[in-house]
């Protein structure tokens, strides 16, 4: 296998988060670890990374289509179906941190809002492709970690079921159906 510049972006996006998550960052799938914590700043804090994640998620769209028209279009489906996810866990982060149900719904908004703004902000820059190409693999990079802590550990653990091997044999098929036919 020949390392390429795209090979060490995505390894490094894996590292990234990896060291964010564990030393400053309080990811979302861990929320009981962090429980005793019930305070209104840390589900604020935790909302704010979402939205800030969500902006990202955006950029990575707009810079998909920079490519082209294939590439942002796999970006987005993928943002889009990771983006719910995301809206349920800014509510659930406000609500748990004793924050009001209106705070919840603006820091709703604003991770709704959030992507687009980052699609948006493309639109601003516009990013050699050779430095794009690094940029999509870092982003690729957050993926895979994302995928590789919380959504593997979950197909492993005592409570896993056909309808979790389902769930993933469905996820392959949809993944190579996007890829091969659009």
């Amino acid at each position: 296998m020949k390392i390429t510049p795209l090979t060490i972006a995505i390894v490094a996006g894996f590292i990234v988060f990896h060291v964010l998550e564990k030393t400053i960052l309080i990811h979302h799938g861990h929320e009981e670890e962090y429980a005793h914590h019930k305070h209104p700043t840390v589900g604020l804090v935790g909302a704010l990374g979402l939205a800030f994640h969500s902006f990202l998620d955006g950029v990575g769209i707009g810079l998909g289509f920079q490519v082209n028209t294939h590439i942002g279009l796999l970006v987005a489906i993928a943002v889009i179906a990771h983006d719910f996810s995301d809206g349920l866990n800014t509510v659930t982060l406000m609500l748990t941190h004793k924050n009001t149900r209106e705070k919840a719904i603006k820091l709703l908004l604003l991770d709704a809002t959030a992507p687009i703004l980052g699609v948006l902000s493309t639109f601003l820059l516009r990013i050699p492709e050779n430095i794009l190409v690094i940029y999509l693999g870092f982003f690729a990079g957050f993926l895979l970690y994302i995928g590789a802590s919380d959504m593997l550990p979950e197909a492993h653990s005592q409570h896993s079921s056909f309808k979790m091997i389902g769930l993933t044999l469905t996820g392959i098929i949809f993944i190579f159906i996007v890829s091969r036919f659009t």
